[in-house]
């Protein structure tokens, strides 16, 4: 991985936490929680909710590999932390879907979880960057999948600061913090997935992989 000034970051992180129902209006993410309930899905005893999964989940590959025919990712700000230092880029938190309603853990776990291999350096406060006017937009197979800022969402470093307040402070970790409401309301299994993160004064962060099912 490299910092988007060049420089080469070794990153060994101790922990990979996916953050769910970040959204900052308490009231929506209750309806959202509704919603899925409806379809199966389980309700999380608490948010925002945290999925601690298996490390080697990680990758910057530009493709991976699903068991399931119905999986699909979301674009999320990642925030890395290592040698008490501050990194964002732009991941997708690829889920099955068709496990997501039995156990949402278990769905999350399923699948790898890629990151861009570029990264910006935030310092030692992650809120040192304006969360609010960073815009999230994704592609899946060349169609719009997700656009908007993250200021309808919990600033990721807050979302890091109630992970920390959880007992898990100071250790090496890639934090998904979370992601925003599809444009058609509707999941889609494609093969392309295209992420871009635009920080206001940086080159965007940019992530593309492709999807193959295992003895599809």
């Amino acid at each position: 991985m490299r910092t988007d000034a060049g420089d080469e970051l070794p990153f060994a992180p101790s922990h990979l936490v996916v953050a769910g129902y970040t959204g900052r209006d308490l009231d929506a993410v209750r309806r959202h929680i509704e919603e899925l309930a409806a379809i199966g899905v389980p309700e999380p005893d608490g948010v925002p909710a945290f999925y601690e999964i298996a490390v080697d989940r990680l990758t910057t590959d530009a493709s991976i590999t699903v068991d399931g025919r119905s999986t699909s990712g979301e674009i999320e700000p990642v925030l890395l932390r290592a040698g008490g230092r501050h990194y964002l880029t732009v991941g997708s938190d690829h889920t099955d879907r068709e496990l997501e309603r039995q156990d949402v853990h278990l769905s999350k776990a399923a699948c790898p979880k890629p990151i861009a291999s570029t990264v910006i350096d935030l310092g030692d406060d992650p809120a040192a960057v304006a969360w609010d006017d960073i815009v999230a937009r994704s592609w899946v197979d060349g169609t719009p999948y997700q656009e908007g800022t993250l200021a309808q969402m919990l600033p990721t470093g807050q979302v890091l600061a109630e992970w920390d307040r959880r007992g898990a402070g100071g250790t090496a970790l890639a934090l998904f913090g979370g992601t925003m409401p599809l444009l058609d309301g509707g999941f889609r299994y494609g093969t392309d997935w295209r992420m871009r993160l635009q920080v206001p004064g940086r080159a965007p962060l940019e992530l593309a992989y492709s999807v193959t099912v295992r003895n599809g």
